[in-house]
């Protein structure tokens, strides 16, 4: 039954089933590995695993978080498996990869809310694969600047954190993370003079003049890369979307924020955090 707008031609995609894509997920699996591209549902992992690149997930598979958005488990996180730094490290050289990107599930019944195992793991794969450049998205770790300054610490090249909307409709959407505080971890990493990346998703019934405003915002604190795609909702019990913004929309969101000032933006239907993150290191 329909109970709200009807998905557009345009974010029909086309599943991957090349021999690079086996071999992705193969890696993957053998070496029991989360990714974003699976756990979110992300519409781009047939063209990003059939490009031998994927979007590894640390800390565990299971949030403590509850956001409305969010397609990954909520409830009781395992402990840490403290083999998988050096897990990802030789998927990353297994693949191949040239710019390696990692996320993670928030961790907040942890001391350090997991700052300490993402710093092992971009250690690892930084040693591994020291011509690989690294790209992290990260929490927020409840906006505690001493777990932020470890991972600026460590040194990753593009540290990202996810605005996700607009800030009217952020305490609707985000079950802990605020707004201003999201704003401050990126003004923190922006400040230490490694480029901070935010996404936005569109959809959730957001107005134009709201965008262009998270954009004024992103730039006063310093963002310099900005990807915007549609949100999907991913299953029933997540916030239905409110509206497909079409493709003319997207592009004009990107010429605006580009004309503000941002170096790179990913503005398009389909577009993810991490979708073509590699390019972002040519910039």
């Amino acid at each position: 039954m329909q109970t709200g707008p009807r998905k557009p031609d345009w974010l029909k995609v086309r599943l991957g089933s090349d021999e690079r894509f086996s071999h992705t997920g193969r890696i993957v699996a053998e070496h029991r590995l989360h990714t974003i591209c699976t756990s979110g549902r992300c519409p781009n992992r047939g063209e990003c695993w059939s490009q031998g690149t994927a979007t590894f997930l640390i800390s565990g598979a299971i949030c403590t978080r509850s956001c409305k958005f969010c397609n990954t488990p909520t409830g009781r996180p395992l402990p840490l498996d403290e083999g998988e730094p050096e897990r990802v490290a030789e998927s990353v050289r297994l693949m191949g990869l040239k710019h390696a990107v990692i996320t993670s599930v928030d961790r907040d019944d942890l001391p350090d809310l997991g700052a300490g195992h993402w710093v092992r793991t971009i250690r690892a794969v930084r040693q591994a694969n020291p011509q690989t450049t690294i790209e992290v998205l990260i929490p927020d770790f409840q906006g505690r600047t001493k777990l932020v300054a470890l991972i600026i610490e460590a040194a990753p090249d593009i540290i990202g954190h996810n605005m996700e909307t607009v800030r009217r409709l952020s305490p609707l959407v985000r079950s802990a993370a605020r707004y201003e505080q999201s704003l401050a971890v990126l003004r923190q990493v922006a400040a230490s003079g490694i480029a901070a990346k935010t996404g936005l998703m569109a959809g959730l019934g957001e107005t134009n003049e709201e965008v262009l405003e998270l954009m004024d915002d992103l730039r006063a604190a310093g963002v310099s890369m900005l990807t915007i795609g549609q949100y999907l909702q991913p299953s029933r019990k997540n916030i239905p979307v409110t509206e497909y913004v079409t493709p003319e929309q997207f592009a004009a969101w990107k010429a605006a924020a580009l004309s503000k000032g941002f170096l790179h933006v990913e503005s398009a239907p389909l577009v993810r955090s991490s979708y073509h993150a590699k390019a972002l290191i040519k910039d």
